[in-house]
């Protein structure tokens, strides 16, 4: 069966919870989900994806919506002096050597084998951390690092009726509730990693956080409706004005089917 919509994700964001939402609103347009490497974004856009799960930063083409901010860990072994800590410092790690500083290693499970075998420490995402289960390390929050970015990323080529829907499901829009109320750019997105929950209300323009350290501790909250580009996110394709209409016409160009399913996406009809 051909999928109405695929979404791609990066290592350590796992689609579940948003899948199983699909599944129960529109059974019969089929999800499909594809595993990407960090930096396989562009790729997977460009092919089979019409949406991904990034860390940003992303290209400047690409329309996104922050969702939430990863907690940046410094892995260790369990017996490492730093493991006594609750919190690890840049000052702390002056004092020892840093096999990757990250934000995200290029080649995690190779960081960790080092780590593993006591060479040094390194810097990464917690979702990367847990996700790789070593039970011979253990992590310790990063002090005033700024965390990784996760962000929901398409292209305006793969904008649709289908897409807007997939939109809603992650921001924890309800069958009922009106599509424009919560599109329009400081909608509630209902994402979290770890326990954390996006901030409600946030305007969030202009780039969203590069995971770079110096903006303030990853704290696990988002921005809502941040954009990484000018553009403003509205839930489609950029540049909508995500104005209130009257209940039932949803926006122009995304209203739904008369049988209440999404047509499918762009790229669904191959």
């Amino acid at each position: 069966m051909t999928a109405a919509l695929t979404i791609a994700f990066v290592p350590g964001v796992s689609p579940a919870k948003w899948v199983r939402v699909w599944r129960e609103r529109f059974p019969d347009a089929t999800l499909g989900l594809l595993p990407i490497g960090h930096d396989g974004v562009d790729e997977a856009l460009a092919g089979e994806a019409d949406m991904a799960f990034a860390r940003m930063p992303v290209g400047v083409h690409l329309n996104a919506i922050p969702l939430w901010t990863e907690t940046a860990v410094v892995a260790m072994p369990k017996d490492a002096p730093l493991a006594a800590s609750d919190v690890v410092s840049d000052t702390d790690l002056a004092d020892v050597h840093v096999v990757d500083a990250g934000p995200v290693p290029a080649d995690v499970a190779a960081v960790l084998d080092l780590v593993e075998a006591n060479v040094g420490v390194a810097v990464l995402p917690q979702s990367l951390f847990r996700a790789a289960s070593r039970k011979d390390l253990v992590a310790r929050p990063l002090a005033d690092a700024a965390g990784t970015r996760i962000a929901l990323v398409w292209r305006d080529a793969d904008a649709s009726e289908t897409t807007e829907e997939f939109i809603g499901v992650v921001r924890g829009r309800t069958a009922n509730s009106s599509r424009a109320a919560q599109d329009r750019p400081g909608g509630t997105p209902d994402a979290d990693d770890d326990g954390s929950r996006g901030s409600r209300g946030g305007s969030g323009t202009g780039r969203a956080g590069t995971g770079g350290r110096g903006g303030g501790r990853g704290s696990g909250t988002g921005s809502g409706g941040g954009k990484a580009t000018a553009k403003q996110a509205s839930g489609g394709k950029a540049g909508g004005k995500g104005a209130r209409k009257p209940r039932g016409t949803g926006r122009p160009g995304t209203q739904r089917l008369g049988n209440g399913k999404p047509k499918r996406g762009s790229k669904g009809n191959r």
